[in-house]
């Protein structure tokens, strides 16, 4: 099989190497989508520690901000490294009981005070948006590092430790063939959001930036380089009609915080959810560690974002890669019971984004697989 493109740019999709840590993480529920720990002061709950990052998205925020002077270039990081954790220990029903942040900087590229100040305000609106939904976000402080000789522009990672009653947890063990799946689509635009989303959230940011972006960036700002070349035809500043916006904000859309979604389903259908799954890394193939012995087949996916299309389009990437570089415009996914499927499509359709029966779980006595079909193809990943 040829490298793909996603590979090219530096990024290993498949994050070998970390396997040297499994034996080494115990957790209550190996089948769930985040680790699970007893709570040891309250035996009828467990805690859920969990860390990520933005990913290079800070890089294409800074591009952004030299490229206009603007500093309200940054602001969404803070929702990125948000959801990013949120929305992932939300996948076994919990919610936060502590947020902490890092934030390294490379000070002499980075206008630290501004970025703060606008890292704060937007935790600031998180928090009162989270609220309205019953979900608290104990935002605990962190480390902010100035790290010139370490790092080109900017990095923020976060850690947010969940909990949850033992009787609520979504283990994935309990997935069984003939149970559906209903996937949320990423992009558009939520009742509870400002503007409109494309979708993208936090992965494959590395490859959209160096298939879209101009080399002229890269001889501009020779901090943004990276193992690969820009080799775009697009400026920052450009608006692309299908995308509806530029393409710099297109890359920097904030990844949808699907958490007001999942509890309000989790509350009212909680008996009928098997499964829960954030497509970060993987793309539609992160279904793949949740339950076993199972085969998640997506027999009628969405039509993916335009921001999706374009960057096959001018990336070259196969297909088949990109339904594991990208989520393609399904960010979460529900495995439940048939019997209410209609209502879990009602509850998502209520907050103002699309949702659909994508497909359905069958037996795989050889181990966890994916099988999507669609309109680019019909591509199958697992472990046999």
């Amino acid at each position: 099989m040829s490298e793909s493109e996603y590979a090219k740019v530096g990024v290993d999709i498949r994050k070998k190497g970390i396997e040297v840590f499994k034996p080494s993480v115990k957790s209550m529920y190996p089948t769930a989508f985040c680790v699970v720990k007893q709570d040891p002061c309250f035996p009828e709950y467990a805690l859920v520690p969990h860390a990520d990052s933005t990913g290079s998205k800070p890089v294409q925020n800074y591009l952004n901000f030299k490229e206009t002077g603007d500093t309200n270039s940054f602001r969404g990081i803070a929702q990125d490294v948000v959801a990013m954790n949120l929305d992932d220990i939300a996948c076994v029903g919990a919610k936060p009981i502590s947020f902490l942040d890092y934030v390294a900087i490379n000070k002499a590229k980075v206008p630290k005070e501004e970025l703060l100040t606008i890292l704060n305000s937007e935790l600031i609106e998180l928090t009162r948006l989270l609220g309205e939904y019953g979900i608290l976000l104990p935002f605990d402080g962190g480390e902010t590092a100035d790290l010139p000789d370490q790092l080109s522009t900017l990095d923020v990672s976060g850690f947010m430790e969940g909990r949850v009653k033992l009787s609520k947890i979504i283990t994935g063990e309990n997935i069984q063939p003939g149970n559906k799946i209903v996937g949320v689509r990423s992009g558009g635009k939520a009742r509870y959001e400002e503007k409109l989303n494309s979708g993208i959230m936090c992965n494959g940011i590395t490859l959209a930036r160096h298939c879209l972006l101009s080399s002229e960036y890269e001889r501009a700002y020779p901090e943004i380089r990276g193992v690969s070349r820009y080799r775009g035809r697009f400026k920052v500043e450009d608006y692309v009609d299908e995308l509806e916006m530029t393409v710099g904000a297109a890359i920097t859309s904030p990844t949808r915080i699907f958490a007001p979604i999942v509890f309000k389903i989790l509350n009212e259908l909680g008996p009928s959810i098997t499964g829960l799954v954030h497509n970060t890394g993987g793309g539609q193939t992160k279904c793949l560690s949740l339950g076993h012995g199972l085969r998640y087949v997506k027999s009628d996916v969405v039509r993916p974002d335009p921001i999706f299309l374009l960057i096959q389009k001018e990336a070259g990437e196969s297909w088949r890669d990109m339904y594991q570089d990208y989520n393609m415009g399904v960010g979460f996914e529900v495995v439940m019971e048939e019997k209410e499927v209609d209502g879990a499509l009602g509850l998502v359709e209520s907050f103002g984004i699309e949702a659909k029966v994508i497909g359905e779980v069958q037996a795989s006595p050889a181990g966890n697989q994916v099988l999507i079909e669609g309109g680019f193809g019909k591509f199958g990943y697992g472990y046999l």
